[in-house]
């Protein structure tokens, strides 16, 4: 998400709205990461007051950080569902587009804040809700594009491997592109799984 993303409107009565906060903290995360980044740089880079951002998120941290993953997850899947309609190498397009337009407009700064939630250190036993929230929406994106394959010809364990290498193909390059300051290693990602899908669908 760019950093334009964060001005969302206010609600009715003026305070910053629950969205904006979401949209913020969804922002922050991407560029770094859930452990340095508090509640408190959340509501700062929305431009939120704290105490606005606790009456929305009185749990605090974790509960913030769930809601950014979930707007996230939504967000990219309704892009997935439009354009699957068209078919899976439709739909893989507009996945790597997504991210490159999210790492291009920020300068190589922002990455996904699914991957950067996912990524972080659980305490000892327990599955903190944004780490499962993040799950979650794995979850889901590997099921629209693996529901997609299906459709077009692919047998269902085929689809779901797939499926399940274009995510983590496509989430890894963006740590890539990140460190190396360029979109190549999308560019170079993208003609491999385009065959993957072609082969897939015409097995």
């Amino acid at each position: 998400m760019a950093r334009g993303d964060v001005q969302v409107a206010k609600s009715s009565n003026g305070a910053p709205s629950r969205e904006r906060i979401v949209v913020g903290a969804a922002d922050m995360i991407s560029r770094r990461g859930l452990s340095a980044t508090s509640i408190r740089d959340m509501a700062k880079h929305a431009q939120a007051p704290l105490g606005s951002t606790y009456h929305y998120f009185p749990e605090g941290k974790q509960q913030l950080a769930t809601a950014a993953v979930r707007y996230t997850g939504e967000r990219i899947a309704r892009s997935l569902r439009k354009e699957l309609a068209a078919g899976p190498a439709a739909g893989l397009r507009a996945f790597l587009d997504l991210w490159r337009g999210i790492v291009v407009g920020t300068d190589f700064h922002a990455g996904c804040p699914v991957l950067a939630v996912a990524i972080e250190e659980p305490p000892a036993d327990e599955v903190p809700p944004a780490l499962a929230a993040a799950a979650e929406v794995f979850d889901q994106w590997e099921g629209l594009l693996a529901d997609s394959l299906r459709e077009h010809g692919a047998d269902a364990e085929q689809a779901a491997q797939v499926a399940t290498l274009v995510v983590a193909a496509v989430e890894g390059t963006v740590a890539l592109c990140r460190a190396k300051r360029s979109t190549e290693p999308l560019d170079r990602v993208a003609v491999q799984l385009q065959a993957l899908i072609d082969a897939a669908i015409k097995s």
